[in-house]
């Protein structure tokens, strides 16, 4: 066995075996830029033919008539400079917005093929993590996960200037409210509720947060004058708020990343797109390509069922 095909399998059962380790094929599959078909494939070859199994076949010569169109494949070389998208959410965004079929593994071999397999290292240097199993509630406004995001920037004059944005989102639909305030700060967190309750087409029910000072006793019982139930996460469990925490760091990757700093009134006016946009436009990987509000229309009208 020459030393390529020691590597291949070295490879292959290090991503096999963190998967299992960690019960999160999705997350593993993000860190080493590999989509999860490509995933079952070693998966299964592994199963059927133990290491042997995992040893690069050598390539047949491409057929260059089956090639993806150079055209699609600058579209998905875009994608991925621009917004980092892995091969499921790159297939996802071109069959909704440019009416493009494509498989999630054309993708993935355009990506292997222009070296663009693996992400940048500043967008992979957490951990996949310990796996949790989620929760998702039916009914829009059941649940509504409250959480703030610190941001930092540099200003003209190279001063650092400190914000924070105070973001809600829906559970059943992922559909979001966000604004940035100076100051963090109860007053500032009841502000808040008063625009998501605006920026929602339907009644909140139960308000979630963890235990941070902007969340204790005024904004408490401000919650329940308006009606409306609201319970802290347990300390030190931010997964509990998972959905909130994920959607920040959609925010740093897709938003924040590429924006300059060019004062306040500009900042929530660009931050106000992006929340149209998210909430209107950008298909949802948690709802197979769904936006946040085609999701709600269709609960809405009975098509996704209900739980108590």
């Amino acid at each position: 066995m020459n030393s390529k095909a020691k590597h291949d399998i070295r490879r292959k059962l290090k991503i096999l075996n963190l998967a299992k380790e960690n019960g999160n094929i999705r997350k593993t599959c993000r860190y080493y830029g590999i989509s999860k078909t490509i995933f079952y494939q070693w998966k299964q070859n592994y199963e059927r033919n133990g290491e042997n199994g995992l040893i690069n076949k050598k390539p047949c010569p491409e057929n260059l008539k089956l090639r993806t169109p150079k055209p699609i494949e600058n579209k998905i070389i875009h994608l991925r400079k621009l917004y980092h998208f892995g091969p499921e959410r790159i297939m996802l965004y071109l069959k909704r917005y440019h009416s493009i079929e494509i498989s999630e593994s054309s993708v993935y071999r355009v990506l292997v093929r222009n070296k663009m397999s693996r992400l940048p290292r500043n967008t992979k240097k957490r951990s996949p993590g310990p796996h949790f199993k989620r929760y998702e509630k039916q009914v829009p406004g059941h649940h509504v996960q409250v959480d703030v995001k610190f941001l930092h920037f540099i200003s003209e004059d190279k001063k650092k200037i400190k914000r924070y944005q105070y973001t809600a989102i829906d559970d059943a639909t992922r559909i979001r409210a966000l604004k940035i305030y100076e100051r963090h700060n109860q007053a500032n967190a009841i502000k808040f509720i008063d625009y998501v309750i605006q920026q929602f087409p339907f009644r909140i029910k139960t308000v979630r947060t963890d235990n941070g000072h902007e969340f204790q006793a005024k904004f408490h019982w401000y919650l329940q004058d308006q009606g409306i139930n609201h319970v802290y996460i347990k300390p030190a469990s931010p997964r509990l708020n998972g959905k909130v925490e994920r959607s920040h760091r959609t925010d740093k990757e897709e938003f924040y990343q590429f924006l300059e700093y060019t004062g306040d009134v500009d900042l929530n006016e660009k931050l106000e797109e992006w929340q149209k946009y998210y909430n209107l436009h950008r298909p949802h990987g948690a709802h197979t390509g769904y936006t946040p509000f085609e999701v709600l229309m269709a609960k809405m009208k009975g098509e996704i069922q209900r739980q108590p």
